[in-house]
């Protein structure tokens, strides 16, 4: 099962109707805030706090803004089996960015380690264990290196939502529900905690308090799939990492073997027949 992708559009969602309200309300599902600050459901209002969604737009310009990043994340998905029994998988990855061009991610896995490295020119993604590498000439940006490898390839980048937030190209639906639901804490970092929901998926995001609102910790959860499987990612940032220019440089090892990329749109074709 895939889990949805949030692609956050503060300046569309942020509508005029917004400003200085404190809710808008609709006949469809969703949640309301108590005055106490308490959350509880209801069957025909949805809550659009323009707190919220001003939090988004504020954390998307300043993500765009960043030059060069460190991000080491702990990433945990759940899966849904045939019978209806839920996996789970921990992923560690260790990315260095430098916008626009360069970009090195590792993704520990148990399963499937990879290596992911774009020089300004050529992606190379490597598979360690196997000692296997895919190469092609590269776009001039992260963000059409990105759209290029999902459009082609099916290959996600990973952490690709934290250049994309905010964006005007992002394509996720309005929000039906928006809540702040007040301070919080994660690894010892003040945030403030939100709470949004969508079709088909509700989601949390502990953004940063202060100068620097960054995202800390989101939580995914699908709930067109009566198993409702999350999907959570913890961040942890380093602004003003120290590297060498050629981190993001991948040189084949002795014995490793050069494969293509499968494409992605002939696979879908031959299996539509």
């Amino acid at each position: 099962m895939e889990h949805k992708r949030i692609w956050l559009i503060g300046a569309v969602l942020v509508g005029a109707t917004l400003i200085g309200t404190v809710a808008l309300e609709s006949r469809t599902r969703g949640r309301t805030r108590t005055a106490s600050g308490a959350v509880s459901t209801s069957s025909d209002t949805v809550t659009i706090d323009p707190d919220a969604i001003e939090a988004l737009d504020k954390m998307g310009k300043y993500l765009r803004s960043l030059k060069t990043i460190h991000i080491r994340a702990v990433v945990t998905s759940e899966e849904v089996t045939t019978d209806g029994q839920k996996v789970s998988s921990t992923r560690n990855i260790d990315l260095l960015a430098q916008r626009p061009n360069k970009l090195r991610a590792e993704v520990a896995d148990e399963r499937q380690p990879r290596i992911f490295y774009f020089d300004g020119k050529k992606f190379t993604l490597w598979a360690p264990r196997l000692k296997f590498y895919g190469q092609l000439d590269a776009p001039s940006t992260i963000g059409e290196l990105a759209d290029k490898l999902e459009d082609d390839f099916n290959i996600q980048l990973p952490l690709v939502d934290l250049f994309r937030w905010g964006t005007p190209e992002s394509g996720m639906k309005d929000l039906t529900s928006a809540i702040d639901l007040g301070p919080s804490s994660v690894d010892g970092t003040t945030c403030e905690q939100y709470l949004f929901r969508q079709d088909g998926l509700d989601w949390q995001i502990w953004i940063q308090a202060g100068d620097y609102p960054l995202p800390r910790k989101l939580i995914l959860t699908t709930t067109s799939d009566e198993a409702r499987p999350q999907h959570t990612a913890v961040w942890n940032w380093n602004l003003a990492p120290s590297f060498d220019a050629q981190e993001f440089d991948f040189v084949a090892p002795e014995g490793a073997k050069r494969i293509p990329f499968a494409d992605a749109k002939a696979r879908a074709a031959k299996g539509a027949k």
